[in-house]
C-alpha cells in the first residue's frame, strides 16, 4: 500500500500534469480562446450577475434599503402569487401555447425541408428558402400592425370582406379561441424559415448511396422519405426539441405582447408568465412577487428540460443532450 507521502507525491505530480496540458492548449489555440472571450463577458454581464436580483423573490423589497438590504419575508412572494389566482393561468397558457409552438413548428419545419430536398429546379428552390425565411427578420411590431389591419373590427380586411357579402362582423379581439388558432399560424409563418434551414442541412448531409440502393431496390419517392429521409432526421429532431423543451416556460413574450396588446378581455386565454411579469411591473411596485413569478418560472423550465432529456436517455441514449 501507499503511504500518505506517496499518495499526495501522486497528487501534487497529476495536478502539475493537469495545468502544463491546459496551459499547453491555451497557448496552441490562443486565437480561438480569444475571440470566445466577448462571449464569455457578455454571458456573464448579462446572464450572471444578474442572477444576483433573485433575491428579492424573498425580501420584503423597498427602495430606501435595496434588494440586497431589505428584509427578509421568507416565501410570502411565492403565497401571494399563487393566491393572487393568476399562478395557474399564465403557467397553464405558457405550457399549453409552447407546446402547441414546439409541436406544429417542428412538423411543418421537417415537412418543408424534405419538399424544398426533393424539388429539382435550383432557382425554384433557391427562391422558395429566401422567401420562408424572410419572415424570420420581420419585427413582431410589423406583425402585429398587418393583423391588426386584417381584423380590426371597424375597418379590417375581414370584416370588408364579410359586410361586403351581406354577413355580419366577427370582433376577433373579444374571440378568445380566434386567438388560440392565429398565435400558433404567426409563431409557424415567423419560425419555419429558420428551422427548415436546420433540418434542410442534415438531409443533406444523408449519403445520396442511402438513397440510390433504395431506388434500384424499388422503392419510390415516398417509400425514400419514409424509410431514410425521416429515421436520418430522428437525431437532430430530438435535439432541437430537448433545446426547445428548455425554454418551453419561456414565452415569446414579443409576440403576445404585440399582437394582444392591452386586450383586457383576452388575458384569460392569451397570458404567459413573461407578459404578466411585464405587466406588473409597468402597473405595480410589488418587485417582490415579480421575482418570485420570474424564480418560479426558471425553477419548472430546469425541472422539465431535466425530466424530458431524462427520459430521452432512458429510450435512447445517444439522442440526450447531457
Amino acid at each position: 500500500m501507499q503511504s500518505h507521502a506517496q499518495v499526495g507525491a501522486t497528487g501534487k505530480g497529476l495536478k502539475a500534469r493537469t495545468q502544463f496540458a491546459l496551459l499547453k492548449e491555451l497557448s496552441k489555440n490562443r486565437v480561438l480562446f480569444l475571440m470566445l472571450v466577448p462571449a464569455v463577458v457578455f454571458t456573464i454581464i448579462f446572464s450572471y450577475i444578474p442572477l444576483t436580483g433573485l433575491v428579492m423573490a424573498f425580501k420584503k423589497y423597498n427602495y430606501a434599503d435595496g434588494f440586497f438590504f431589505s428584509p427578509w419575508n421568507g416565501l410570502d412572494n411565492f403565497r401571494f402569487f399563487f393566491i393572487s389566482g393568476k399562478a395557474w393561468i399564465v403557467t397553464r397558457n405558457t405550457l399549453v401555447y409552447n407546446l402547441v409552438f414546439i409541436l406544429s413548428g417542428t412538423f411543418v419545419e421537417v415537412l418543408c425541408a424534405i419538399l424544398i430536398a426533393e424539388m429539382r429546379g435550383k432557382y425554384f428552390k433557391k427562391a422558395s428558402q429566401s422567401l420562408m425565411f424572410l419572415p424570420f427578420f420581420v419585427s413582431w411590431v410589423i406583425v402585429a400592425t398587418f393583423i391588426y389591419n386584417i381584423f380590426n373590427y371597424e375597418y379590417g380586411i375581414m370584416n370588408s370582406l364579410l359586410t361586403s357579402v351581406g354577413l355580419d362582423r366577427i370582433d376577433v379581439y373579444s374571440k378568445s379561441w380566434a386567438w388560440m388558432i392565429i398565435l400558433p399560424l404567426c409563431s409557424i409563418w415567423k419560425g419555419v424559415g429558420y428551422g427548415t434551414i436546420v433540418y434542410l442541412a442534415a438531409i443533406m448531409g444523408i449519403s445520396k448511396e442511402m438513397y440510390e440502393a433504395a431506388e434500384i431496390d424499388g422503392a419510390n419517392k415516398f417509400k425514400r422519405i419514409w424509410h431514410i429521409t425521416i429515421p436520418q432526421l430522428t437525431p437532430t429532431i430530438v435535439i432541437m426539441l430537448l433545446l426547445a423543451v428548455g425554454r418551453i416556460l419561456r414565452g415569446n413574450f414579443e409576440m403576445f405582447y404585440q399582437l394582444i396588446g392591452s386586450s383586457a378581455n383576452l388575458f384569460d386565454a392569451t397570458d404567459i408568465i413573461d407578459t404578466f411579469v411585464f405587466r406588473s411591473m409597468t402597473a405595480g411596485s410589488d418587485f417582490g412577487m415579480i421575482s418570485a413569478a420570474s424564480f418560479y418560472q426558471s425553477i419548472l423550465c430546469f425541472i422539465i428540460i431535466v425530466t424530458v432529456n431524462q427520459i430521452v436517455k432512458m429510450v435512447q441514449k445517444d439522442y440526450a443532450l447531457f
